[in-house]
């Protein structure tokens, strides 16, 4: 008796998915544990996995949308594996292919398929799947190469056509549907500030080998923004704080949405109870989120809970933003490009890298003398690290 292949779907709020690519063709032989449709929801992407071995009947096709709980396709223990359907995903001539026991993320898939590696090599870091996050922590790989184009979302343009309309992925959809909403829903008014970097510079430039060597993980920018930031809202509770109907919901812990590009559209997951890590924690949960979230691997637990949100435009170069809520919190944080600047420092023109702050909040909840006195916060504590360290 054929076995069903069902949407499972992620979560209580997650139901509805689109199917972005069947891992394996129609007509393939299959075994259990086999990873063998990727779907996308509104937050995030999910495979499937063969429950028993048999050969695969694909009854829907990539680009459909579908509920909780449909069939997706069948597997038939007793069927017959079809001439041109190979029982594992077909390689590039002369490229090795993994090894059929060892289970793949998408584009973890493509980096084996197309450089060669031994996939039997690479240690999964979480349920057994290796990542693309995985074969880079291990070194076993050149420069990555980009993931697979979603076919559903790949624009073909016909000749002599002026224009292509492309239908927008539930990811994107569901961006434009929240941005539009937060938009529409809260009263948001943006502060800017400006931070001298010198000393968060000088910090890392002299630490950075010895922080890596000790903590196996690089000292970035945006671990010191994550302590400057709870301090600010030990200061100002009302930044970290939410309203829900006619009351307001001040956070006694700090849960930061961290935005991730991904080739999917934006991504927040959360960094949880961030005033209880060290540097280094946080720099080792950042790393690991923005790796699931760009594998495609991100749970929907890992985009809820978030109290405040930091987003770093300057990364793309940005030198100034307006950054929209990320409801139903009421402050984001944007940062930007460090550009060197002359500035006037104790009466005397210096040129010092400086970097333009920006702080959306919704001013039914946060007045503008809190606003500003929490972005002055942040700068003060970026501008002297150490006060952060006794927390004055």
């Amino acid at each position: 008796m054929a076995v069903e292949i069902k949407f499972t779907g992620a979560g209580e709020s997650i139901t509805q998915a689109t199917i972005l690519k069947w891992l394996k063709p129609d007509g393939a032989a299959v075994k259990a544990g086999d990873a063998v449709v990727e779907l996308e929801t509104d937050k995030a992407s999910k495979e499937e996995y063969a429950t028993s071995a048999g050969v695969l009947s694909i009854k829907v096709q990539a680009g459909e949308r579908v509920d909780a709980g449909a069939v997706l396709g069948l597997i038939d223990p007793n069927g017959k594996q079809t001439a041109d359907a190979p029982s594992t995903t077909p390689a590039a001539p002369s490229v090795a292919a993994p090894p059929p026991e060892v289970r793949l993320s998408p584009a973890a898939r493509v980096m084996v398929e197309t450089q060669g590696i031994d996939a039997s090599k690479i240690t999964p870091s979480a349920r057994g799947v290796v990542t693309k996050s995985d074969i880079l922590a291990q070194g076993q790989t050149a420069p990555p190469v980009a993931a697979p184009p979603v076919p559903v979302a790949k624009p073909v343009a016909r000749s002599g056509e002026r224009e292509t309309r492309v239908r927008m992925t539930p990811v994107r959809a569901r961006i434009a549907e929240r941005l539009l909403s937060a938009q529409h829903n809260a009263a948001i008014l943006t502060t800017f500030n400006e931070a001298d970097m010198t000393r968060v510079m000088d910090a890392r430039a002299k630490y950075k080998e010895a922080f890596q060597k000790k903590h196996g993980v690089g000292l970035g920018f945006m671990s010191f923004f994550v302590k400057a930031c709870i301090e600010g809202h030990k200061a100002f509770p009302s930044v970290n704080a939410r309203i829900d109907g006619d009351e307001v919901v001040y956070h006694n812990y700090y849960n930061f949405s961290l935005a991730v590009s991904t080739e999917r559209g934006l991504m927040v997951p959360v960094l949880r109870d961030c005033d209880q890590l060290s540097f280094a924690e946080i720099e080792k949960g950042i790393v690991a989120l923005a790796g699931k979230a760009r594998d495609g691997k991100i749970a929907v637990a890992d985009l809820q809970g978030g109290t405040f949100t930091i987003t770093n435009g300057g990364v793309f170069g940005s030198m100034m933003s307006t950054p929209i809520l990320n409801a139903p919190q009421s402050a984001i944080l944007g940062m930007h490009a460090i550009q060197k600047r002359a500035v006037v420092v104790e009466d005397q023109i210096v040129i010092r890298p400086m970097m333009y702050l920006a702080l959306s909040y919704d001013h039914r909840l946060i007045d503008g003398r809190e606003a500003v006195s929490f972005l002055v916060r942040v700068k003060e504590c970026l501008e002297n690290p150490e006060r952060m360290l006794f927390e004055v």
